[in-house]
């Protein structure tokens, strides 16, 4: 009777975290079971190493192992884990203080600063968030170091970071974690990797891949620009990320940086892994107005649709975890636990869901599929296609006229609404793939974004 009740806990657990790793679940997943990351033979996604397709879809926790006690990584990690979150994105040292100020058990991460003498009661902290986030069937991507301790610029620092003593870190970082099953890198920390700072970014990103081979590597750059302007070519580096940032409200930002990624050689997944936080002012100015949900949807649908492979939210007040004890960066004006409850990170589940949905590995964008003229990069149309279906993202839901001609084979096409705000999807009707459709939702204006679903009959 025992071994039956553990068995049936062990099938719920399982239940739990397929559904935590693969948004409609197939009932074969539990945990990690498909193997470790390996990017897609089309050179475009992160996959399993049995090609199951990898949802990277990430939340911006910087501050988790700083600031956070233990009861709260656990409240934390279970709300991303309910909001169908994969990722969270955290630093090891970090950057408010993050060397000279306590975690709150009392340890800071370094003995005098040094690289070379990392303390081990840290450490072991920042290996039970880790596991934390194993048990629950999400993945941590790491940030060895915030990019003040290499570079100034902003921050308190100190700078404590040369090639030596990067080398040093690095294999340290690599040899301690190149077992746990549930790692991504993200060498970099908000900092051009150029001038002097390349050597130091590239020696720590090739001494983390000397000691592990396992996990994927990506560099996390400076606002407005992408990993790929430095390291496209270094061996280390597995994928691009860019910061599209909190300065930029169309889609300019994505034709620069996204599209520009997508389009090089040799070919690498690419995607947004920091754009407008939720609630932080645009421009960092609160007299310019704050950045909200439907601000996080049109970052979210632009980036994807026109070739990023995933997407990482943020929350101005949930990255630095934001309390009243604490000094407010970004004008953050509510604490994080209230901030987790922002609408913004209740619908990344819906993207997940309407990209789960269909074939993954064989999407691309196409704007060919936009017949209208567009030249309001505020309003910009993006549309996308894969294997018998296609997506087009209207971010105000102002009509446009699309082709019906661009699923290959394709004789007659089902047409639905699918509403980002709440996953809704509405039948339209059945069409012949021929000619042209003007596309029109029930609602437009601000905040009234839609995407229309072509489905091949």
């Amino acid at each position: 009777m025992k071994k039956i009740t553990i068995l049936i806990i062990y099938i719920i657990y399982c239940t739990i975290i397929g559904y935590a790793q693969e948004s409609i679940s197939d009932g074969k997943s539990c945990g990690f079971t498909h193997g470790r990351l390996i990017v897609s033979s089309n050179g475009r996604y992160l996959v399993h190493e049995d090609s199951t397709p990898f949802y990277y879809f990430a939340d911006t926790a910087w501050e988790l192992f700083h600031r956070l006690s233990a009861e709260e990584v656990d409240y934390y990690l279970e709300d991303r884990l309910r909001k169908g979150f994969t990722v969270i994105q955290a630093v090891i040292l970090a950057e408010l203080d993050g060397l000279n100020t306590a975690n709150r058990s009392g340890d800071c991460p370094l003995i005098n600063n040094n690289p070379a003498e990392p303390n081990e009661k840290y450490f072991n902290w920042v290996d039970e968030v880790i596991r934390k986030a194993q048990s629950k069937g999400l993945y941590m991507a790491l940030l060895p170091t915030w990019g003040d301790k290499v570079d100034m610029k902003w921050g308190k620092g100190p700078v404590i970071f040369d090639t030596e003593t990067a080398a040093i870190y690095g294999r340290f970082l690599g040899k301690r974690y190149k077992d746990y099953p549930n790692i991504i890198w993200i060498n970099g920390g908000d900092r051009q990797g150029g001038g002097d700072n390349f050597a130091i970014w590239d020696t720590l990103g090739k001494a983390i891949k000397e000691e592990d081979k396992n996990h994927l590597m990506t560099y996390h750059p400076q606002g407005e620009a992408s990993s790929s302007q430095w390291f496209h070519n270094s061996h280390w580096l597995d994928f691009n990320i860019c910061q599209t940032g909190h300065a930029q409200t169309t889609y300019e930002i994505y034709k620069r940086l996204i599209i520009t990624d997508y389009n090089k050689e040799p070919v690498k997944p690419c995607m947004d892994a920091e754009p407008r936080y939720e609630d932080i002012p645009k421009f960092f100015k609160p007299e310019k107005g704050w950045f909200d949900e439907s601000d996080v949807r049109k970052s979210m649908y632009w980036s994807l649709f026109s070739g990023s492979f995933g997407y990482a939210y943020g929350s101005n007040s949930v990255w630095q975890f934001f309390s009243k004890d604490k000094e407010p960066m970004c004008n953050a004006r509510r604490e994080w636990k209230e901030a987790l409850g922002l609408p913004g990170a209740s619908q990344i589940i819906h993207a997940r869901n309407l990209l789960s949905a269909y074939d993954f590995l064989s999407r691309v964008p196409d704007q060919s599929i936009i017949l209208s003229v567009q030249t309001d990069n505020s309003d910009m149309a993006v549309a996308t296609r894969g294997q018998d279906y296609a997506f087009v993202y209207l971010p105000n839901g102002n009509k446009i006229e699309i082709s019906l001609e661009r699923i290959p084979d394709a004789a007659s096409l089902r047409l639905r609404w699918f509403d980002p705000r709440t996953g809704k999807i509405t039948q339209v009707g059945e069409v012949y793939a021929k000619g042209s459709y003007i596309a029109q939702p029930v609602t437009s204006g601000i905040g009234n974004d839609w995407v229309l679903i072509l489905e091949k009959i």
